[in-house]
């Protein structure tokens, strides 16, 4: 049977991050220079002074990697804002066991989670950098005038009939639309948590000035683009 791309995507990159090394295929901003983790917590620091100062505060990394970002900005909170630093508990949103090891040896005292609906209560600070780009998407293909979706089958894309995307429009053939139900859920629960309990977060990715169709899946292994749907599980997507 088919595999819709997102299912396939989500089962593929469960397996790539419990067996594979990512950091082997990419390099991302706090493993380059500790100013850029710095940088945020200078601004988790601020807005936890807007907030009130609370003298508990959820501050949660959302795909931390080796959990350099937090290792290597607290000692400049500790020593900048020892207020802040006393009272932000670290909280790490994390699926894989290879990765939550890496940051176990890096961040001994945070606290692990699959995702955020078992942070407990409280006002939340959230940092997410290149976390929404590696969740599943669905891609839909405009051809002889109607929309279809990919499919994965025996290691090579399908297009399958499909309901439009959304927004619905009627391009030129050819035009691949992108549509991110997983970011967009995950986004929405964080949108709900941040207006019941108080906080803000940062969520930062790469991607174009001006958004336009376009088809934006990659495959890397190691480091090199690899073709996305032949190799699951090995690949980085």
């Amino acid at each position: 049977m088919p595999d819709r791309l997102d299912h396939f995507m989500a089962q593929a990159n469960a397996a790539y991050y419990a067996t594979q090394d990512p950091f082997l295929d990419f390099t991302t901003s706090p493993e380059i220079s500790q100013m850029f983790g710095e940088l945020l917590v200078a601004w988790a620091a601020t807005v936890w002074q807007q907030i009130g100062a609370p003298v508990s505060l959820l501050f949660a990394e959302g795909g931390p990697g080796r959990g350099t970002l937090m290792r290597d900005s607290r000692p400049a909170t500790a020593r900048v804002a020892p207020a802040f630093h006393a009272a932000a508990k670290i909280h790490f949103i994390e699926n894989s066991p290879r990765l939550r090891e890496a940051q176990r040896a890096a961040v001994p005292d945070a606290t692990w989670h699959d995702d955020l609906s078992t942070l407990p209560p409280g006002p939340l600070i959230l940092l997410a950098n290149e976390f929404l780009d590696a969740l599943p998407i669905r891609q839909f293909v405009r051809a002889a005038g109607a929309w279809q979706e990919r499919h994965v089958h025996a290691g090579a894309f399908l297009l399958c009939p499909a309901e439009p995307p959304t927004p619905q429009t009627a391009p030129p053939d050819g035009t691949i639309q992108e549509q991110g139900d997983a970011a967009r859920t995950w986004t929405t629960g964080l949108a709900a948590r941040l207006a019941r309990h108080g906080g803000a977060a940062v969520i930062l990715d790469n991607g174009p000035a001006h958004s336009t169709p376009g088809d934006s899946l990659q495959a890397l292994r190691p480091g090199r683009p690899a073709d996305p749907p032949a190799d699951p599980g090995t690949d980085d997507l």
